[in-house]
């Protein structure tokens, strides 16, 4: 009796545990299964991660996350007819992650086209002053603005004749007039506005002659001319009505526009380089406002820059206040400095000298650096320096290792020249690289001129921008536009791959320069996505095609891996996701 009992139990329990198994098969492989995960969106395609190069043929996609990247056939279990999106992508062009833009100045681009003027790069002075400025002054007069501003005009194109304060006092005397370069490092400013800003009384008395990290340019006479360099024209411009001039409204609009902008690209991340452009927070708080009420479908980082002429306490106590901007979407944890100029205009810190014998501005010294570093640091700042010549590299890369933690992927912006030992080191201590890879190359014109007029030291023309050599050092590089400063250059991120494999502007007639710094077509998708995502500090959410990321990608027109390489510049986002959520399209 008790081995009939015995062997009935047994009976009983293998009958309940092939039904549990019957049952599970059938929630798994049945129609409307509970536990079964439905995707919102799947995605054939050829299609390039980012995670090691590797090439997938699809992915799947629930509530804005990677659910799934492998073959077709994996993807395929995901699909729940009726209820799944199906993109297929499948010898059309490359499927590829978002973008980033290490760094540029959108901010400051399109607010210059609502508030300001934009200036031909070519223009010459005669044109200037005849046609440039009396329209910018009609255009202010209009709109009832208390500031002429401008911005584009090109050194190059004016400094045999460069207009003067008086010149432009003869078009208009009664507005402050403020006109920016293209590389937004130089000013040309009418005598109002030298008044303003405490450099003269309007006699022609002057009252300050110099401005730490700048230059005030002075006439024969003895005064002021106009002419604002490096710090000295950052000086000025605070004396802007900026409140008037750029307001939280303004801002607004401009983030919507420059969305529409970076996502046409290609981009869903964003690095701003100067937040506090017109010495406000208006942009971090309609950042902050438009990301709350759902509006923004990218990722912004915002620095908060400090000038040399400022007390540094001061400084990193507003750069901490605007803190309290940050939001899901919105990370204002960064400051940004300037340790030098530019090395084609004679302001870079180099060494060995300019070729007549002068050194160009250091606006902070090593010292002061390895202390803001530190304080910085330790606020949970995270350093951003725009930093050109190959002494101010060495300089911020001694500062970033005394005073730094290398946890903060303190950041060297632009870096023209490095100094072989210093790849190691920059690689030993976390340290980043946004490399402005769009200024690497020169046309014929524009390097023999340099050239002629001794604009750089020995050898420094032809080894501009390296970028291989972060990759062979293990230096994560990232790549950037610098927009609105390099006129004329690629400001998408295909643009900039092209530069960065070939050597040549597309929009430029020239030969390759420094093709031992060219990178693969894997290295330049690398830097233009994870690597801007680490810049950024959310690799872990966005920058590669991974499960459990945010799924920002992009569907291009072309296969940029494959495409001939001069053919690069030409490819353009057919569609760009931000969260899984068809954001832009053609």
């Amino acid at each position: 009796m008790e081995q009939k009992f015995r062997i009935s139990i047994q009976k009983i329990l293998s009958f309940v545990a092939i039904a549990a198994v019957m049952v599970g098969a059938f929630m798994l492989g049945g129609c409307g299964s509970s536990n079964r995960q439905t995707a919102d969106l799947v995605v054939y395609g050829k299609i390039f991660t980012s995670e090691d190069n590797k090439i997938v043929e699809a992915f799947a996609v629930k509530d804005g996350k990677y659910i799934y990247v492998g073959d077709k056939k994996g993807a395929d279990a995901f699909i729940e007819k009726g209820k799944t999106e199906i993109v297929d992508y499948t010898d059309k062009g490359l499927v590829m992650p978002g973008c980033g833009n290490g760094h540029a100045h959108y901010m400051l681009g399109y607010a210059l086209k609502t508030i300001g003027t934009p200036i031909d790069l070519k223009v010459d002075p005669n044109k200037f002053l005849t046609e440039v400025v009396p329209a910018a002054v009609k255009a202010a007069r209009e709109k009832g603005a208390t500031t002429v501003f401008g911005q584009g005009w090109q050194l190059m194109s004016m400094e045999k004749n460069l207009p003067t304060r008086q010149q432009l006092d003869a078009i208009c005397s009664d507005i402050p007039m403020y006109f920016l370069d293209d590389e937004c490092h130089k000013a040309l400013v009418n005598t109002k506005m030298l008044v303003r800003a405490g450099i003269m009384k309007e006699d022609g008395t002057v009252l300050k002659t110099e401005i730490r990290g700048g230059v005030i340019g002075m006439g024969e006479d003895g005064t002021p001319n106009g002419f604002l360099s490096e710090q000295a024209q950052t000086y000025v411009r605070q004396f802007i009505d900026n409140d008037k001039l750029y307001t939280l409204d303004m801002a607004t609009a401009n983030i919507a526009d420059i969305e529409k902008h970076l996502l046409s690209e290609g981009y869903t991340m964003y690095h701003e380089g100067w937040g506090n452009y017109f010495v406000n927070t208006n942009y971090y708080e309609a950042a902050q406002k438009l990301d709350k009420e759902g509006k923004l479908h990218f990722v912004l980082g915002i620095p908060y820059e400090i000038e040399s002429w400022m007390d540094i306490d001061e400084g990193l106590a507003r750069a901490v206040d605007a803190k309290k901007f940050e939001s899901e979407q919105v990370m204002p944890r960064w400051i940004k400095l300037l340790i030098d100029g530019t090395v084609e205009t004679g302001t870079g810190l180099v060494d060995p000298l300019y070729p007549d014998g002068h050194q160009g501005i250091a606006n902070w010294t090593e010292e002061e650096l390895t202390e803001i570093t530190r304080k910085a640091n330790e606020k949970g700042l995270t350093l951003h320096i725009h930093s050109m010549g190959n002494k101010a590299n060495h300089t911020v890369i001694n500062a970033y290792i005394s005073g730094g933690k290398d946890e903060m992927r303190n950041t060297l912006v632009h870096v023209r020249n490095v100094d072989p030992e210093d790849y190691k080191r920059m690689a030993d201590h976390n340290i980043y690289v946004t490399s402005g890879i769009v200024w690497h190359h020169y046309s014929d014109d524009e390097l023999k001129y340099l050239k002629d007029n001794g604009m750089a030291p020995a050898n420094v023309l032809d080894k501009p921008y390296p970028m291989k050599s972060y990759f062979d050092s293990g230096v994560v590089a990232s790549t950037h536009s610098d927009y609105p400063a390099t006129s004329g250059s690629p400001d998408d991120p295909f643009g900039i791959m092209e530069i960065a494999i070939t050597g040549i502007d597309p929009n430029e007639k020239g030969n390759p320069i420094w093709t031992e710094e060219l990178i693969t077509r894997e290295q330049a998708l690398t830097a233009l996505t994870i690597n801007c995502a680490k810049q950024m500090f959310v690799e872990n959410e966005r920058g590669s095609i991974k499960t459990g990321k945010y799924a920002d990608f992009l569907l291009v027109n072309k296969d940029v891996l494959t495409c001939p390489e001069t053919e690069i510049h030409t490819a353009k986002p057919a569609a760009t996701y931000f969260e899984g959520k068809k954001v832009f399209s053609l």
